[in-house]
């Protein structure tokens, strides 16, 4: 009987531990968007359509990576002309940096909930620190219509583009851009 019970308590604390999964991001739900002030008029608003990367989440251990890449050339404001005008020099400059990156150096719980994923951000070859804050986190065993391990969650933060050498008409386009990401990924195969 104790071997019993010292055998139903390895298997359940073996069951505990998960083991880390991967998760792929989905680009169908997956749009990075960011809001800049035009000339203190309005808001605009874009997003970019073409996003990759993977995502390692180990929820026991409150451990992880997240790798992330947007294609520059995928921004849509709804107006062509615009879209083009920013693909130039004068702003991503995509010729030269077809992509802009994350790479996560931490995240952060508070309990079972990812409130913030901190890293590196990389625009125009230029590196800098970024935090994400995170809301919205939601991770699943199946998801019920692809039947597969999926994550999701809303991140934010705003970055300085003059920091990043991105300083066509500032201030009267403005320098602090909000980005926002709703992004969701797929585990397993």
């Amino acid at each position: 009987m104790k071997k019993l019970l010292i055998t139903a308590l390895l298997a359940t604390a073996g069951f505990a531990t998960a083991a880390p999964m991967n998760y792929s991001i989905d680009q169908s739900h997956t749009y990075p968007q960011f809001e800049v002030d035009h000339l203190g008029f309005s808001t605009q608003h874009g997003r970019f359509n073409k996003t990759t990367g993977t995502i390692v989440l180990d929820q026991a251990a409150k451990t992880g990576s997240v790798d992330i890449s947007i294609d520059a050339a995928s921004i849509d404001t709804g107006w062509a002309k615009r879209d083009e005008h920013l693909k130039s020099e004068d702003f991503f400059n995509v010729a030269k940096f077809p992509a802009m990156t994350f790479k996560s150096k931490s995240l952060k719980f508070e309990g079972e909930k990812l409130v913030a994923v901190s890293g590196d951000f990389t625009l125009l070859g230029v590196t800098k620190p970024l935090t994400l804050k995170v809301e919205n986190f939601k991770c699943v065993e199946s998801h019920p219509m692809a039947k597969k391990p999926w994550c999701g969650a809303d991140a934010t933060a705003t970055i300085k583009r003059s920091e990043f050498g991105m300083k066509t008409y500032v201030p009267a386009v403005g320098d602090d851009v909000k980005l926002t990401i709703q992004i969701e990924a797929m585990g397993g195969k």
